[in-house]
């Protein structure tokens, strides 16, 4: 029987097929081939063996962005470990926390960062610096020149584990498989086409999901070269476009794209492909970024636990915007009653559930949290809330802790987002729900306006009566300068929920 094909097979593959290939591309000229990445990958994977990793054991890396970052994922693919990407922000004690559930035997940090972790060795923890040039002690050890054989993992066997947010309580591992990985990987190679002709604009975190098991991986097991930016600046995005053919961003990406006047169907003439995902894209950012460059964003949905669950079409049907397509191949998504389980017909919102070769195993040492989080068939738990239209494409509606029910009605944020998003003085919207004495929720709507305007909450509330019912309505509208967002743009209602918490504190039952 043939190995599994993990993702460092499938690189390595491609390493040995095409070794003086560019691979990454960086600011300054510097290019690094499929050669030169694998044989850091094998020094890489030397000094972890001797720092005493063995199959199964974690290695944690919070490090800035740099080639070598993914050549230490690959590395520890390749001797078994279990790859443990943490956010360089971090403060100390949420870095404690995660050491301390997840029990790495290695955490690879900046060279600057070791001191403020050098408590961590009375633990047994092996502590090794990489920095953003090449420097560091995780690559003092020599080429082995593939001496030490790579560990023959199984499609069940983990090969990550990546924490959520932690937004609704404390961070949770989501452990995913090597199949798992690879599953996603494969799928999304046949719906966006991708190839060893694409070059792909990196300029995504690789700690996070969208950046290392979409497009990291997907580059790296296509044979494909990357445009490896340390950040998205629009300035250096757009000088590469005359040469690239995809770039997969978040929707902020496009919003600093589309203030460049730089942004013409000309300069997007060689592009193929622009990726949207990690947080819902703007109606009007996609209908100006169409109307400017030729090209329809295709929009995605995925999550940490799952990866990429559904995509708008690459070819073949339109690109609906609002929605985030239909299922990958390989996979299944249900709207369901989230009380009864029981599938709802297109045009209904429901809780929306996955299952598939790219659902995650379960989350690290919490047993009865991931039997809480999956149907008796298979079925995962999303916790967001969606409708199919009658072509089948999926709209995500919010998530379930985000549901607003005043009165005993339950209130979509979306919907009244849509409204008030779509008035000219607004740029965008969050839509809440905040504790009120007699409706037990009610809803607020935190606007930030058009740059140079500043919308009466009147008018406002007038855009959406029509269109709403009146349990529906905004009690109070807060405009702000920006909305928070995480790091990926996913905006923070949660902190939205505790800035205004109080609104309706005073008000008589």
């Amino acid at each position: 029987m043939a190995p599994f094909p993990t993702i460092h097979r499938a690189f390595a593959e491609q390493a040995e097929r095409r070794p003086d290939k560019a691979l990454f591309e960086l600011p300054g000229g510097r290019v690094l081939t499929y050669g030169d990445t694998a044989t850091a990958v094998r020094r890489i994977a030397a000094r972890l063996v001797a720092d005493g990793v063995v199959p199964g054991d974690r290695v944690a890396m919070q490090v800035e962005k740099s080639p070598e970052a993914v050549a230490l994922y690959l590395a520890t693919l390749r001797i078994g470990g279990v790859f443990l990407p943490l956010n360089p922000a971090y403060t100390g004690a949420e870095t404690d926390y995660l050491l301390q559930d997840a029990q790495p035997r290695v955490l690879v940090c900046a060279p600057r960062r070791r001191a403020a972790h050098a408590h961590h060795e009375a633990t047994g923890l092996v502590i090794e610096t990489l920095g953003t040039d090449g420097d560091g002690s995780l690559l003092d050890a020599a080429d082995d020149g593939g001496a030490q054989q790579a560990h023959e993992a199984a499609a069940g066997d983990p090969a990550a584990i990546l924490y959520t947010s932690g937004t609704t309580g404390r961070s949770k591992g989501a452990v995913l498989t090597h199949g798992n990985l690879t599953a996603n990987c494969e799928a999304l190679l046949e719906s966006w086409r991708f190839t060893a002709e694409d070059r792909l604009i990196h300029a995504l975190p690789v700690f996070h999901i969208h950046g290392l098991f979409v497009a990291a991986n997907m580059a790296l097991t296509s044979g494909a070269a990357m445009y490896y930016l340390p950040k998205f600046d629009p300035d250096d995005v757009l000088d590469l476009l005359p040469t690239a053919t995809v770039l997969m961003g978040v929707p902020t990406f496009y919003t600093r794209l589309l203030k460049n006047e730089r942004l013409t169907r000309e300069s997007c003439a060689a592009m193929r492909l622009f990726v949207s995902g990690s947080a819902p894209l703007l109606a009007s950012d996609h209908a100006t970024f169409e109307a400017r460059t030729g090209h329809a964003i295709l929009e995605r949905y995925g999550m940490t636990e799952t990866g990429m669950n559904a995509t708008n079409p690459c070819t073949g049907g339109p690109r609906k915007p609002g929605t985030v397509g239909r299922p990958l191949p390989g996979t299944e998504i249900r709207v369901v009653d989230a009380g009864t389980g029981r599938v709802l017909p297109h045009g209904e919102v429901g809780s929306i559930e996955v299952r598939g070769p790219n659902v995650f195993t379960g989350y690290w040492r919490m047993p009865e949290k991931t039997a809480s989080e999956f149907r008796a068939d298979g079925f995962f738990v999303t916790g967001d809330l969606g409708r199919f239209d009658e072509d089948g494409y999926l709209s995500i509606v919010g998530r379930s802790k985000d549901l607003v029910i005043s009165g005993g009605y339950n209130i979509y944020p979306k919907e009244v987002e849509e409204l008030l998003d779509a008035h000219p003085q607004v740029l965008e919207s969050a839509v809440i729900g905040v504790p009120h004495p007699d409706y037990g929720e009610t809803v607020v709507a935190v606007v930030v306006p058009v740059p140079g305007q500043r919308p009466r909450e009147g008018e406002l509330l007038d855009c959406v009566a029509g269109d709403l019912a009146r349990f529906k309505h905004p009690r109070a509208v807060r405009v702000v300068e920006t909305l928070p967002r995480n790091v990926m743009g996913k905006v923070q209602k949660a902190e939205l929920r505790e800035r205004y918490g109080d609104l309706f504190a005073g008000v008589d039952a």
